[in-house]
């Protein structure tokens, strides 16, 4: 119930953004415009995002012809959450991550790179395929594919802001496209930040439960972070709203990046599995 309030609030906060851009641009009109948009944006986010997002990542379905193990691991695990068996992607890309996206249990998918089936261990693996099924148990998964289809849509609005600004004798005001180009994409940024960083400590405990292994996912985690400075998830650097999806942010990192970043760190979180598990690692 929480995550269906803080979705409806989610999208009517991207509502009044758009309308405030299309203010801004177009005065009533554009106002009333943005409105549509944003109504439309909502009605497809809702029903097409998880569609968009995979699509984004070129993700490729599997099943138990063409990935048996890693099929079937997803299945046990499903099993023992509780959740109807997912779908299951892969991405042919060499940095090691994986999410989940779906709006609801029966209509989730889990996805993750062929570079994290290299890189991990079985154990490790069922560590991180468990925490994107906990991000589908707990159903926070709509509201983390509806944020980053959003924040890609006000990032794009962005771009246009410089041609359609209102100004006079319907010529762009520069000065209002230049702040509609700078202030959107922080809107985006801070859309991302509604999905809390307290999901991500959730999904890491719902993923140690349903795994029973929380060493397991701890060692991952830190796996997948030395991997990823020096391996670049391509998809997501030319789609950053998507990398808060990620079991960890590819783009993570200093300045505004590290400022905007919608995960935890990865000291605090293999702290606390290490916790859960009772000392040090295995």
């Amino acid at each position: 119930m929480f995550n269906m309030m803080k979705t409806a609030i989610l999208m009517a906060a991207i509502t009044a953004l758009f309308m405030a851009i299309g203010s801004l641009l177009g005065g009533q009109q554009g106002m009333m415009l943005a409105l549509v948009v944003a109504l439309g944006m909502n009605f497809f986010s809702y029903w097409f995002s998880d569609k968009m997002v995979l699509k984004m990542y070129k993700a490729q379905q599997v099943d138990e012809t063409t990935a048996p193990q890693f099929y079937a691991m997803v299945r046990d695990l499903a099993q023992r959450a509780q959740l109807p068996m997912p779908k299951v992607y892969l991405i042919d890309e060499a940095a090691p991550n994986a999410f989940a996206t779906g709006r609801n249990p029966e209509n989730a998918a889990v996805a993750a790179t062929t570079g994290i089936l290299r890189v991990l261990s079985e154990r490790e693996l069922r560590g991180v395929m468990a925490h994107e099924l906990a991000h589908v148990k707990h159903r926070d998964i709509l509201i983390s594919t509806i944020s980053a289809t959003m924040a890609g849509a006000i990032s794009m609005l962005a771009n246009f802001a410089m041609f359609f600004g209102r100004g006079g004798e319907n010529r762009p005001n520069p000065i209002v496209g230049l702040l509609v180009m700078i202030l959107a994409p922080m809107a985006a940024g801070l859309i991302q930040m509604a999905i809390s960083r307290a999901r991500e400590f959730e999904a890491d405990r719902g993923g140690a439960e349903i795994s029973d292994d929380p060493r397991a996912l701890a060692s991952a985690l830190q796996k997948i972070q030395a991997y990823a400075q020096g391996t670049r998830l391509e998809t997501a650097e030319r789609h950053p709203e998507t990398a808060q999806m990620m079991i960890m942010n590819p783009l993570s990192g200093g300045g505004l990046r590290g400022l905007f970043s919608t995960h935890p760190s990865t000291e605090e979180r293999v702290e606390r599995l290490l916790a859960m598990a009772g000392g040090a690692p295995a």
